[in-house]
């Protein structure tokens, strides 16, 4: 039997209104990455809180540790004892404690939620599924944003979709809130 672990990626108020990279939808996201991070409390199931921090304030002042903009989120507010690591990088594996905090507590499979679909949920989830997890991205437990290439925007539905269904293609499923807590209630 496969034990979980929820990782939240990343949902910081950076993010939100009057954040410095403000996302389509975050709180939404965030109301649903709340309910799934509620039944993983009642379950008492692992919880790995991700932070990311800027490597170099000065280059990139966002995300700068200390500053209300690094906060993690009130919708997803770890408690006292809920693991937090803070990464400098997309991928939640590197140069972090969470692979060790996941063998040491015997997970087998993780649920995924979190910010930006298209970089960090995206990164996280590829480098879990290349360690041997069983994925499941919650797809509206995520958000993203509008991108940009050759002059042309692709808007934040269809890079958020489009990065799912890259996902789904091959490294995890994707389910909604209510899909996974439908299965797992």
């Amino acid at each position: 039997m496969s034990k979980r672990a929820l990782i939240i990626i990343d949902i910081q108020n950076e993010y939100f209104e009057n954040g410095n990279l403000t996302l389509v939808n975050p709180v939404e996201a965030s109301l649903n990455a709340g309910k799934v991070l509620e039944h993983f409390r009642a379950k008492k199931l692992p919880i790995a809180h991700i932070q990311h921090l800027s490597a170099d304030p000065e280059a990139l002042p966002i995300f700068v540790e200390g500053t209300p903009g690094a906060e993690i989120h009130e919708n997803v507010k770890p408690l006292d004892g809920e693991q937090i690591f803070q990464k400098y990088y997309p991928n939640s594996f590197r140069e972090t404690g969470l692979g060790e905090y996941l063998k040491e507590n015997g997970v087998t499979e993780v649920i995924i939620t979190g910010m930006m679909t298209h970089m960090c949920v995206d990164a996280t989830t590829r480098a879990a599924f290349d360690f041997g997890y069983k994925c499941t991205v919650i797809g509206d437990a995520c958000a993203s944003k509008d991108l940009e290439i050759n002059g042309k925007t692709v808007k934040a539905d269809d890079v958020h979709h489009a990065f799912l269904a890259a996902l789904e293609f091959f490294y995890g499923e994707i389910k909604t809130t209510d899909e996974f807590l439908n299965a797992v209630s």
